[in-house]
């Protein structure tokens, strides 16, 4: 009995020995190496480019006086929308003295010319009257007289426009009066009752009254990297998602590219202009900013993969393609096979040769 429990025993140490050495030797073999299978699959692949910008009017005018004056009423407000013609701001005329003192000195140097031209046509008409004179001659003289009086009443005229900002000579002119130059939206009105504002001239951009733009025709106004712009061209497809507005997709088309880039923070940068049509319902506000996603190319229900299924050697591309039974997922077998890739949209990459949609590819190694 002592012998049968004594060897007993022994097995028993002798197993647990083997099952040591057994574990020991299976915690030391690497696990096996498991990757994700991928499934080939049909999907649309449009290849695009980003750029920033804003949307705005493809029409906006600034409106601004043509004195130099204090704004007395301001007829518009913000978000209001106006008829070409209709009155936006009244002016006060401000005198400008150096202005005032020309124009008086203009009269008065006007009225002697004229004192004096009517003294030597009435003596040429008496002259005439005798026959001492040709008929030509007092005629002449005649319309050097009609000349000064003109003179005259410019010079008056203009006095008058320096001190309230129109005169009888001008009609219905009036630099007094602001009036909208378009149909639009009133963006902004910078300047309120009171304010002090100069007239636009050849020297001088004048101050903004307001600003009108047409809503209704919207276009976007942004900027590409250099990298990127010889990949595009006039007519191309454009998608508008404007920041405020995530879910909100504004079709549009690309009309512009500037041939000259401009440095930009140490990159250069191209102008492009898209025009864009608002969906119904959506309201647009001026300056909106926005991504413009610009279609290089699409691939409608092309076969395609994944791009961390492709490598590269040498210029061309391959792919593993199981050769084991796809449960037998401790054993997976491949085999390298090159493929023909078209388009990316950077994250599945579409492949015309090389693969079948009941392949089953290598993926990224399962942790």
């Amino acid at each position: 009995m002592k012998k049968v429990l004594k060897t007993g025993g022994w097995v028993l140490v002798g197993l647990f020995v083997i099952y040591t050495f057994y574990f020991l030797w299976k915690q030391s073999q690497p696990a096996p190496v498991v990757y994700e299978l991928v499934k080939p699959e049909q999907r649309d692949i449009l290849q695009q480019t980003i750029a920033t910008g804003t949307l705005e009017a493809r029409n906006q005018v600034e409106l601004k006086p043509q004195i130099t004056g204090v704004v007395t009423s301001l007829r518009v407000q913000a978000g209001q929308t106006i008829n070409a013609g209709d009155l936006v701001a009244t002016i006060r005329v401000i005198p400008d003295m150096n202005q005032l003192t020309q124009a008086q000195s203009s009269v008065e140097s006007a009225r002697i010319a004229l004192d004096e031209v009517i003294r030597e046509a009435a003596r040429t008409q008496r002259l005439f009257d005798k026959g001492v004179v040709s008929q030509e001659e007092n005629e002449q003289q005649q319309n050097r007289l009609a000349t000064a009086k003109d003179n005259l009443k410019a010079a008056e005229a203009q006095v008058e426009v320096i001190k309230r900002g129109s005169s009888d000579r001008a009609g219905n002119v009036n630099t007094t009066e602001v009036r909208s130059t378009m149909r639009g939206v009133v963006l902004n009105v910078p300047v309120k009752e009171g304010t002090s504002v100069s007239g636009s001239s050849a020297f001088s951009q004048g101050t903004t009254i307001a600003t009108v733009a047409d809503m209704k025709d919207i276009i976007f106004h942004g900027n590409i990297d250099e990298t990127e712009v010889a990949k595009l061209h006039t007519g191309m497809k454009v998608t508008l998602i404007p920041g405020s507005m995530q879910n909100v997709k504004i079709p549009a088309t690309l009309d512009y590219i500037s041939p000259e880039g401009t440095l930009v923070n140490g990159a250069k940068m191209f102008e492009l202009k898209a025009t864009a049509t608002i969906p119904e319902g959506v309201e647009i506000r001026s300056g909106y900013s926005v991504n413009a996603n610009i279609t290089l190319s699409e691939a409608r229900q092309a076969l395609s993969i994944s791009e961390t299924c492709v490598e590269f050697e040498n210029g061309k591309a391959y792919v593993y393609r199981l050769t084991s039974a796809e449960k037998d997922v401790e054993n997976q077998k491949w085999e390298r096979v090159p493929v023909e890739l078209g388009i990316s949209d950077g994250v599945y990459v579409v492949v015309k040769s090389g693969v079948s949609e009941t392949d089953r590819l290598r993926g990224i190694q399962r942790m």
